[in-house]
């Protein structure tokens, strides 16, 4: 299943799915299905097989018709894995980074979280704003202190997300969380597909353009650590709760990285994809 949230002209948020290239609200085929997106993600084990019997038949708009909002209303923590791909890390050697021996780990404020085609702000105070296309996990089934073996149970489904950077603020301190964490920095989307649609997510394509031009080309195999090592991490340090995001790191081709460095600029677009979950399309926009 493809869970969205869209909405029609100026109407409200709508939480739903993508059926046959329909919009379909859940309450169109659970009456009583919650109404936020990390509420219905924690009831899923029940909810689910409910949606999964409903008859959609005839319900919903065409999805051309609708704008996709950002899947989650609000986000809970978003946690973010660096240096996690070996052409990544390679390409930052001339900063002296090389393969970690332990995972690196960083929050985004959830105040960065925006939609699939919602604009990137560059911000006033600087012009180093780069891309990272990212596989993103959304967390299910909450819990402390999970096993990489029972790490899969825990996770709802995926998306597609950019790790929007301000290098400059990123690497000025040795903390990068303000440089991760900027407005309008974590758009995320189209849907979140769940796990069992996806099946196995470590071997999915994953590509980044910037104006069309490809710039980022991988697949999730080459992750230093895979998701399950992710999650058995993070949930010795802290309690997982469903609707969490966790980015699990970007692949080479990163603007940063060319030489002379090639950040993004007012009218760039940003399109992000991975198989099988689609694709965000982000334009940057002069800081509101």
């Amino acid at each position: 299943m493809r869970l969205i949230r869209f909405s029609r002209d100026t109407g409200p948020a709508t939480l739903g799915l993508i059926i046959e290239g329909r919009a379909v609200a859940l309450s169109e085929l659970v009456p009583d299905a919650p109404a936020e997106a990390r509420a219905a993600i924690a009831a899923w084990d029940s909810l689910g097989p409910r949606i999964a019997a409903a008859d959609a038949a005839g319900k919903g708009v065409a999805i051309d018709s609708v704008r996709l909002l950002c899947p989650l209303e609000a986000a809970g923590k978003m946690m973010a894995i660096g240096l996690n791909y070996a052409d990544h890390i390679e390409e930052a050697r001339d900063a002296g980074l090389t393969i970690p021996k332990e995972q690196v780990w960083f929050a985004k404020m959830a105040s960065s979280l925006a939609g699939p085609f919602d604009g990137i702000e560059l911000p006033k105070v600087s012009d180093k704003l780069d891309y990272e296309v990212e596989l993103v996990a959304v967390i299910g089934k909450g819990g402390r202190h999970i096993g990489a073996a029972s790490a899969s149970a825990h996770v709802f489904g995926y998306c597609v997300g950019n790790d929007v950077s301000v290098r400059d603020w990123q690497t000025k301190t040795p903390q990068w969380v303000l440089g991760k964490s900027f407005d309008t920095h974590g758009p995320i989307g189209p849907a979140i597909v769940t796990a069992d649609e996806v099946g196995d997510p470590h071997r999915l394509g994953i590509r980044s353009f910037v104006n069309g031009e490809l710039r980022q080309n991988s697949n999730t195999k080459h992750l230093v650590f895979n998701i399950w090592a992710q999650i058995e991490e993070l949930s010795k340090a802290m309690t997982l709760r469903p609707g969490d995001l966790i980015f699990s790191g970007t692949p080479g081709g990163v603007g940063l990285a060319f030489k002379p460095p090639r950040f993004l600029k007012v009218g760039d677009v940003v399109r992000c994809e991975i198989d099988g979950l689609g694709a965000i399309e982000n334009t940057v926009v002069p800081e509101a």
